[in-house]
């Protein structure tokens, strides 16, 4: 049988839909503006710090809505994965070999990944609406519990901080790593949605829904998804 030119030159298959690649690049913004202000500290530093924090709780909220009711690559049942398969995916990409069919959207590592981070944030954005510095700055909440409930979770806000990031590290040399070792970019699909597949891989091996199944779920559904999370967020917060 003849080669197709999208066997020799392989193909790309839609993967992530705007709503998704929209939260991820907003998120890298916001909690680069965590990060920053965290540190600096300050007056207008922090109260920018406390509004970031609040966005970024209002879209962890959304991405865990989505990754129930979002489109078929971002919802959590098609990327998170139990501890055998996981290890076993570990396994073949230590060997250096083949580390089975191609994925098209998370691998065993990176759903394990998107989880750790997904609640890592939602910790530290949580915890964050009830800590105090002790000097002129708290969260919008922490006059809702007493001072030791508030500094425990102060400790908390902190030591999860260098849990994230260790993660945010992780991420990083996993996208790095993939693109030097294994020469995939993780980074374009997130950009353009769509994944290119290796060279002799099909569409169809890769999971791509028939023509007929909408690959992406609608624009609006995410709109008010969002609207929702947000709304969630200002209610508490504004209480």
């Amino acid at each position: 049988m003849d080669e197709t030119p999208s066997d020799r030159q392989g193909c790309t298959v839609r993967v992530w839909d705007p709503a998704t690649r929209l939260f991820h690049w907003a998120l890298v913004i916001l909690v680069a503006v965590n990060i920053y202000t965290g540190s600096v500290g300050g007056l207008w530093e922090m109260d920018l710090h406390m509004l970031s924090g609040q966005a970024i709780l209002s879209l962890v909220l959304f991405r865990v809505v989505w990754g129930l009711v979002g489109s078929r690559h971002s919802r959590f049942a098609d990327f998170v994965r139990g501890p055998a398969a996981i290890v076993d995916y570990l396994r073949r990409l230590l060997r250096g070999g083949d580390d089975g069919p191609p994925v098209r959207g998370h691998n065993p590592l990176g759903g394990l990944s998107v989880m750790a981070m997904l609640a890592s944030l939602l910790l530290q954005a949580s915890t964050g609406l009830y800590a105090n510095d002790d000097i002129f700055t708290e969260g919008p909440l922490a006059k809702t519990v007493s001072k030791a409930t508030s500094d425990t979770l102060t400790w908390v806000h902190h030591v999860n901080s260098k849990v994230l990031f260790v993660l945010i590290a992780v991420h990083l040399l996993a996208v790095f790593g993939y693109l030097i070792v294994k020469h995939e970019n993780l980074i374009r699909p997130m950009i353009t949605g769509r994944k290119p597949l290796p060279p002799g891989a099909s569409a169809e091996r890769a999971g791509e829904p028939p023509a007929d199944d909408p690959p992406f779920a609608s624009p609006w559904r995410a709109a008010v998804v969002l609207a929702c999370a947000a709304a969630l967020v200002w209610a508490v917060v504004g209480r």
